[in-house]
């Protein structure tokens, strides 16, 4: 019988213990890859921000709101070219539960800033003619069966009432990580409503952006002793604020990782412990035709790797076709995917899980002598 012959008879002696590890392998690797595309993909939407952007908001937080005053005193800024602001607004749509992002925007001069918004149905000057008119994300008109000239009701939540909008145009993002699923609608309209509302946070369009630095201390150092101081950063360092609001996830995700790594690794370890305490006879004969010990130990070594390649691939491409094109966590996670980099690390580690599994109980198929192992099997 030849050295494949051999590994094949081995995983298909036990069957059905061949078919349940493989099986806790996939389930394992299917969490890994799912795990892992929450920390790429936002490392991706912090990335998003451009650094030719500034982001002015309070000291204090980004849940309190600046003066509008602001706005003058900011083009007055040396490098600053153009500036614009935005609120979160925070309502739903029918079902509390059913979360999308929406903004409050001075639409006339925020959206030249944002080339990332690209207007693909409706029409762009029907939406800045009309107060109460809304842009939206082709993915929230896909979710949601809404079509341009509809009109919709939110339920507000921080500002509280009935707010009917009419969707006059929507865009796709030149970002998959930027999302599809935002709403944009005017600040005036907020403003109304609300009988004076403030903007939530300043953008800022600069002449360079090699002076952000600079620009941003100047404009924190203008507003430092006024009643309304402000924090000014670039939009990246923006995105990568709200990311941190979701906790040390990073931390966690490698915590869970590294909890199912070893417990995945005690699984196999154990299969491959029963199976060569199994088949003590076989490797006596074996050494007895000639074969090595090294060839011995690398027959389990073999079966080790298959079984963890195996399964980690299988679990890998199952998240891969689970979260491919638009899946249940893009809501939450615009853009979320399986990466070719997640796919190699994963497999990467199924190999290394393989090795380290299968390392022990080969170097006992090697140790074993023929006259032990006939004497056990006596």
């Amino acid at each position: 019988m030849t050295t494949a012959g051999l590994i094949r008879a081995n995983l298909l002696r036990n069957k059905k213990r061949t078919v349940l590890t493989i099986l806790s392998v996939m389930v394992a690797f299917f969490l890994f890859g799912t795990l892992r595309s929450v920390i790429t993909t936002l490392d991706a939407a912090a990335a998003v921000g451009s650094e030719g952007r500034l982001i002015t908001s309070s000291a204090s937080g980004i849940t309190f709101v600046l003066p509008e005053a602001h706005a003058n005193r900011l083009r007055a800024v040396e490098g600053v070219k153009n500036v614009s602001w935005s609120n979160w607004f925070g309502g739903y749509y029918q079902n509390p539960q059913d979360f999308f992002a929406q903004f409050a925007i001075k639409a006339d001069t925020y959206l030249d800033m944002y080339p990332e918004i690209q207007i693909t149905a409706g029409d762009k000057d029907a939406f800045l003619r009309e107060r109460t008119a809304a842009l939206v994300g082709v993915g929230l008109l896909k979710k949601y069966g809404w079509q341009v000239g509809q009109t919709i009701t939110l339920k507000g939540t921080i500002f509280a009432g009935d707010w009917e909008f009419v969707i006059r145009a929507a865009y796709t993002p030149s970002d998959a990580a930027y999302g599809d699923e935002n709403m944009f609608f005017h600040y005036q309209y907020l403003y109304e409503r609300t009988q004076g509302m403030s903007p939530g946070w300043f953008v800022l369009q600069l002449n360079s952006p090699d002076r952000a630095a600079d620009i941003a201390a100047a404009i924190d150092a203008q507003f430092k002793n006024s009643t309304a101081p402000t924090k000014t950063e670039t939009e990246r360092a923006f995105q990568s604020g709200f990311v941190t609001m979701w906790g040390n996830i990073g931390f966690l995700v490698q915590a869970i990782g590294t909890a199912v790594f070893f417990a995945i690794l005690f699984v196999a370890a154990n299969t491959m412990m029963m199976a060569v305490r199994e088949r003590v006879g076989e490797i006596a004969v074996l050494k007895t035709i000639g074969f090595q010990n090294g060839t011995v130990g690398w027959l389990v070594v073999i079966e080790s790797v298959l079984i963890t390649v195996l399964g980690g691939g299988l679990g890998l491409l199952l998240a891969k076709l689970a979260f491919s094109g638009r899946n249940a966590m893009s809501a939450f996670f615009p853009g979320f995917g399986v990466t070719a980099g997640t796919i190699g690390l994963g497999l990467t580690l199924a190999l290394t899980l393989g090795l380290v599994s299968g390392i022990v109980p080969a170097i006992q198929s090697a140790r074993l002598s023929v006259v032990g192992a006939l004497r056990k099997v006596a």
